[in-house]
């Protein structure tokens, strides 16, 4: 007779493909002034959701462009705007505070590494 496994009742997931980012040169949290820290939610922004807007919004690269230089898909891209987008709005227009959090499918890439033979349209670093 064969082994059985448990019924967990949903499927496994897969892993989550690594995610090539730069690093946050400075501080990894912003908040609003004169309201004490504890008052108030926190926000967290994946450092591969900064990536992309950083890519896309700030750099004016095309989502493929993003996509391969952290080598991901596009449609990782779009939904990693998405999230990131709204994150960001939600804590700016509702006064919380918004920290950076690194995950285990990110990889940061130190600085005097070029990401895969590009540099970003300022000249800052890796991809």
């Amino acid at each position: 007779m064969d082994e059985c496994r448990p019924y967990t009742g949903f499927a496994m997931p897969r892993n989550k493909k690594m995610r090539y980012c730069r690093g946050i040169d400075g501080y990894n949290l912003y908040k609003p002034s004169g309201i004490p820290l504890s008052q108030m939610e926190v926000i967290e922004l994946g450092l591969d959701e900064l990536e992309a807007m950083r890519l896309c919004d700030f750099d004016g690269k095309q989502q493929e462009e993003a996509a391969n230089a952290m080598g991901v898909s596009r449609g990782t891209i779009q939904r990693l705007l998405e999230s990131g987008r709204r994150k960001t709005l939600d804590a700016l227009v509702c006064g919380k505070a918004l920290s950076f959090a690194d995950a285990e499918h990110v990889c940061i890439r130190p600085s005097s590494e070029r990401g895969r033979g590009h540099r970003g349209r300022h000249g800052h670093g890796p991809l």
